[in-house]
């Protein structure tokens, strides 16, 4: 049975292995032994913003997926908060076994636990099973998303 809970710095190469775990992934992900410092330090940074959760989904002690759930409050909207998923990953060994929505589907649930009027998120154009995957829980291309690499 999947569980979720708050990420500890124990989880932190368990994570990096799943983010890494694909061919985007290898391209902009450090997976090695040790972890470069910069996982550590965004791991802290996390773990002490109050607007910001990072989850795992586990299968006993195994982790098994990932999340980052962001919340920002928002002039738009009349106000409002917003939750922002980012970095979903699962396992390669459990794709397509049902954790990944159960996990996307928990996210929601905190969201609206957390008074979010929205939930957004945002997948890479070369990731076409993850946008076929959001669209079947709900989520809409609503908005054309722009980046800029610093």
């Amino acid at each position: 049975m999947v569980h979720f809970r708050i990420a500890t710095i124990n989880d932190l190469n368990a994570i990096v292995q799943m983010l890494a775990d694909d061919e985007l992934g290898r391209q902009r992900e450090r997976y090695e032994t040790p972890l470069p410092q910069s996982y550590f330090t965004a791991f802290e940074k996390i773990d002490s913003d109050p607007n910001n959760e990072l989850i795992v989904a586990c299968l006993g002690e195994e982790i098994v997926g990932v999340l980052q759930l962001t919340f920002t409050p928002y002039l738009t909207h009349q106000g409002s908060w917003r939750a922002t998923i980012e970095g979903v990953r699962t396992a390669s060994r459990i794709r397509g076994k049902g954790v990944g929505s159960k996990l996307m589907l928990w996210a929601i649930e905190r969201a609206k636990a957390k008074g979010c009027y929205m939930i957004q998120l945002t997948t890479d154009k070369q990731r076409e099973d993850a946008l076929r995957f959001y669209e079947r829980l709900g989520f809409e291309a609503t908005h054309t998303g722009l980046k800029m690499k610093l």
